[in-house]
This record gives C-alpha cells, sequence and structure tokens, in this order.
C-alpha cells in the first residue's frame, strides 16, 4: 500500500491502475471527469443522492452496470468503497452572506460543485488535500470544501478559516471508490469476486457510519471551542447554487453516449427516490425538531 503521492502523483492514480502501475486505487471518482464526465455520477452531484441513495441506485437501480460500461473503457473495475455522508459546504477566509459574495472568490472545490460555483463568479481551483492549509495561509485560495468536522479539524483547516458552511451541497453523499485493474480483477476466480464485492459492500456501510459518529463527535468540539463561526448557506445563496446546479447537471449527462445513459438513469431513479426519502427519514427528521 502507498499513501498519496508516494507511488504516483496526486491525480493520476487512475491511469496508474487503467496500465497496470498499480493493482489497484482508492479516490473520489469525479477526479477522473477529464476521462468522461459521466464518472462524476457516482461521486458527488450537487443536490443528488445522500449515501444510502447513492448505493440503492448503484445496487438496485442499474448504476453498477452502467458504471462497469464506463470504467471498462479504461481497464477499471470499480466499487463503492465508502461514503463520508453528507458534507459540510466548506471553510473560508471571509463571511459569504450573499451570492454575489462569490465573485472573485478563490475556491477549492472538485467536480460538478466546482462548475456551479465557477457560474456564481468564484475561481475555482482543485488542490491535493494536503495543500489546502498552506495554500489558505498564503491567501492563494480564499475557501476550501473537504469533507466534514472530524477530517477537517485534523487537517486543521479550524485553524485557517474563520468561517465554516453548510450543507454541502455539492456533495450530499460522496462516494469513495475501491478500483481494481480489469485484466487483476478477471485473473480472480468467482469466489473470490465475491468475496472482493461483499468486502466493499460493508466497507461502505462501516465507513459511513464512523464518519456520522465522529463528525458528531468533532461538531461538538468546534462549538465548544467558540473561534469559528459555523453559519448556514442563506436561503438565497441555496436557491441559486440549486438553479446553476440543473444545468450543470445537465451538462455532465450530455456528452457520449453512456454518459446520457447514465444521466438518464441517475434522473429516472431521483424523482422516487426523493419522494421516498421526504416520507420517511425526512419527515421523521423534521418532526424531532418538535419534541420539547
Amino acid at each position: 500500500m502507498f499513501p498519496a503521492g508516494a507511488l504516483v502523483r496526486p491525480f493520476e492514480t487512475f491511469d496508474a491502475v487503467g496500465a497496470g502501475v498499480a493493482d489497484m486505487y482508492h479516490s473520489g471518482e469525479y477526479y477522473w471527469e477529464n476521462k468522461s464526465r459521466g464518472f462524476n455520477f457516482f461521486a458527488a452531484v450537487p443536490f443528488g443522492f445522500t449515501a444510502n441513495e447513492l448505493f440503492a441506485w448503484v445496487h438496485y437501480g442499474g448504476g453498477q452496470e452502467l458504471w462497469d460500461a464506463l470504467s471498462a473503457q479504461f481497464n477499471i473495475k470499480a466499487f463503492l468503497c465508502c461514503n463520508t455522508g453528507t458534507q459540510m459546504g466548506g471553510w473560508c477566509t471571509r463571511e459569504v452572506s450573499s451570492s454575489e459574495r462569490f465573485k472573485g472568490l478563490k475556491y477549492r472545490m472538485p467536480g460538478l460543485g466546482g462548475e456551479v460555483l465557477r457560474r456564481l463568479g468564484a475561481i475555482v481551483v482543485n488542490v491535493p488535500g494536503g495543500e489546502i492549509v498552506p495554500s489558505l495561509k498564503s491567501g492563494a485560495i480564499d475557501g476550501s470544501e473537504w469533507v466534514g468536522p472530524w477530517l477537517d479539524m485534523a487537517l486543521g483547516l479550524h485553524k485557517v478559516g474563520s468561517y465554516y458552511y453548510y450543507p454541502g451541497f455539492h456533495e450530499p453523499g460522496t462516494g469513495i471508490t475501491l478500483s481494481i485493474n480489469k485484466r487483476v480483477w478477471e485473473s480472480f476466480d468467482a469466489s473470490d469476486q465475491q468475496v472482493i464485492e461483499d468486502a466493499t459492500a460493508a466497507e461502505y456501510a462501516r465507513s459511513l457510519a464512523e464518519f456520522n459518529a465522529n463528525n458528531a463527535l468533532w461538531l461538538r468540539k468546534l462549538r465548544e471551542e467558540g473561534t469559528v463561526k459555523i453559519l448556514k448557506f442563506d436561503a438565497s445563496i441555496l436557491k441559486e447554487l440549486y438553479r446553476n446546479s440543473k444545468d450543470v447537471v445537465a451538462e455532465a449527462g450530455s456528452g457520449d453516449d453512456l454518459s446520457k445513459k447514465i444521466y438518464a438513469s441517475y434522473q429516472q431513479f431521483l424523482p422516487s427516490i426523493i419522494d421516498w426519502s421526504d416520507i420517511a427519514e425526512g419527515a421523521l427528521l423534521n418532526s424531532r425538531r418538535l419534541s420539547p
């Protein structure tokens, strides 16, 4: 096993595994959108699937079959193998009180969420996680998303950002993958392949639980420290983000034929799962606020 940057440079893991330089990688698929924008749908879509909804679509809504077809073009077999849950909107060195305040804001955000911010006039950059804190310190960037309180504070973002925004419109349930060189994958017999599939599904569930437990703990610690302003994006900002998101997501699904199929499947599954989520978890979460 090699940590980030040890075997190949950041953002080169996809090519390394496809070429057989490495057997597998653990990363987020939105980093490969220059290969195909269809990869975004298996990582995070602004205002899209939550962790549970993404897992449902991939495993029971036809998503895995489409993902297999997409990844096979690059000699890769991919699985969901982690989820961070709903992320935070990110850290800023200055307050963002309206959508106009995004104009000229240098913000680190990958994937389709970054393109949404561009539509609002932000200058979007994508730097590796290890470079976020020094970039904020130096003023190279004005803001950055990462994950949530647990990993954000481990990275030290609470020491360089004064404002911490939510919700993470850009990553409502971020899927992280285990992806294997296709020839290596096909060298396994059926029983070994099943073990790997089951292990990735188990890790998806365990990691989501771990993120939720630790994010809750570290959010409390952050509140108790009282040095950072934890703010919800204004409703007017969220409406503007949502309006632009619809166009950005549609454009991501309008490229090659396979991306169109992925987008069509995603969009077909989305209304029904939103309806159920609203009636089930959504209604219950709202009712908990009514308790004395």
